[in-house]
């Protein structure tokens, strides 16, 4: 934006297909397709898949038309702890419901700290694959690339700087010149990325086997704590609570509608989650691999795949440049509310509040690195039993997971829920007092909180 601070919000999304690619970029990350994978692959495959869409459509969805209209409804404050407080003052409530979106901020922000460390990676492993570093690697090799990229300060700073200066640079140039152009180009290679990628597993891998493994349901692997994981890997992979979807819905114009979009965004985020997984798992049964490898499947196991198929070196260029876009498009997501509140608050202008708000990413994101290997023995939380042996880029990443956000989350349900009016809600999201409606409430007034409420009190107990 170019605009003052001082001037009320006038930068909109162009189009109603700029406004979902940019949502689908945010929520699609790294979480899709590095994480989502070697879940499902430690919790038994397709009985795993079925409750985590149950928790996808059953939850994420009612949050996401929840976060878009409080930030339409407020449009004028850009910064999600603005949206809170203007709704909760028109609700006539208790302007202390901007904390709520004062949480989310902070919680976004903390995640940037941790989440350009592992963007950073991609970047290194995608230099790596197009230069050949992969062909003819084995298991002993892929662990020394690995090791060695975490080992190293250097390499780690400088991919985790280039990530931070891609995400200020296009944060700048406001929602259609940056956000929109991005997006544009960033969702349309990831998608093109990953069909190639499914087409090649399916070609020299075990498709078959793989698509038994993601579909075919084994409920006797499904335990309380199964679901609980689905709950969580539901709730974090599609971005609520995290302060963008408030953010990007107060640029959002009143004849796109809500649900609709929430329902496209949703399923479109974990169609590349379930897309991801039929590009990996027929590598990973091609090659006889323990499909319940961990994290370490997409950076030490699959370029031990790659450096054994016929086209490894390209194929491989492609699943990471997939890794790239997937990073790329959720760091300018969850960039994009720190900008807002930073002007906001600062009096700045968004080009100011990008650079402020950018240094501090980067210098604070720094201790993420070094916590990789010079202050590897570092755990500043000693004192916490539950943060105690925590590097500070666990202690970032445990905070935001398993405080920020569920605390973030469930207040969102409860104050658009319980304390803003049904006319209102409904109002905002164009919707008419039926059926659908009253699922949407009871959604967001019971079980929201309720299957919220379950990951945190499970995470803290036990």
């Amino acid at each position: 934006m170019s605009a003052s601070p001082s001037e009320p919000q006038t930068e909109n999304w162009s189009s109603r297909m700029t406004f979902i690619m940019a949502s689908v970029g945010f929520a699609v990350g790294l979480g899709n397709i590095w994480r989502f994978p070697y879940i499902v692959g430690e919790n038994g495959g397709g009985a795993f898949v079925l409750i985590y869409l149950a928790c996808a459509f059953g939850i994420g969805v009612p949050l996401v038309m929840s976060e878009w209209a409080i930030g339409r409804r407020a449009s004028h404050a850009a910064s999600a702890s603005g949206s809170f407080r203007e709704l909760a003052i028109e609700q006539g409530k208790s302007t202390h419901w901007g904390q709520v979106g004062g949480v989310a901020v902070i919680a976004v922000f903390m995640l940037m700290l941790f989440y350009t460390t592992i963007a950073g990676w991609t970047l290194d492993y995608f230099v790596r694959a197009i230069s050949g570093s992969f062909t003819g690697i084995d298991a002993t090799g892929s662990k020394a690339v690995y090791d060695g990229l975490l080992e190293s300060p250097w390499r780690m700073a400088f991919w985790h700087s280039i990530v931070v200066l891609l995400t200020v640079l296009i944060i700048r140039r406001g929602i259609h010149a940056g956000i929109e152009k991005a997006v544009n180009v960033l969702i349309p290679c990831l998608f093109i990325c990953l069909m190639v990628m499914v087409v090649y597993g399916a070609s020299v891998g075990k498709i078959g086997a793989a698509l038994s493994f993601l579909f075919t349901p084994d409920f006797s692997q499904i335990s309380g704590e199964t679901v609980l994981i689905a709950l969580g890997q539901a709730f974090f992979s599609i971005g609520v609570a995290m302060a963008t979807m408030v953010t990007y819905g107060s640029y959002l114009p009143r004849s796109i509608s809500i649900p609709k979009n929430a329902c496209i965004v949703v399923a479109a985020d974990t169609g590349v989650a379930l897309l991801a997984g039929i590009a990996i798992f027929p590598l990973v049964f091609a090659y006889g691999l323990e499909p319940e490898a961990g994290p370490g499947l997409v950076f030490q196991t699959l370029p031990i795949v790659f450096g054994g198929l016929p086209g490894g070196q390209v194929f491989a260029g492609i699943f990471f440049l997939l890794l790239i876009a997937a990073t790329i498009t959720s760091c300018i997501g969850n960039f994009e509310p720190v900008v807002a509140w930073t002007a906001e608050r600062l009096n700045m202008t968004r080009h100011k509040a990008a650079a402020v708000a950018g240094l501090a990413m980067w210098a604070i994101g720094l201790t993420s690195v070094l916590s990789f290997n010079l202050w590897s023995d570092f755990h500043p939380l000693d004192a916490i039993p539950l943060l105690a042996d925590k590097t500070i880029y666990d202690n970032f990443d445990y905070i935001t997971a398993n405080l920020l956000l569920p605390i973030g989350g469930f207040l969102t349900a409860v104050f658009v829920g319980w304390r803003v009016s049904s006319d209102a809600v409904r109002e905002e999201l164009g919707m008419t007092d039926g059926v659908l409606f009253k699922l949407y409430r009871t959604l967001l007034r019971y079980v929201t909180p309720a299957a919220i409420a379950y990951i945190f009190i499970t995470t803290f107990t036990g």
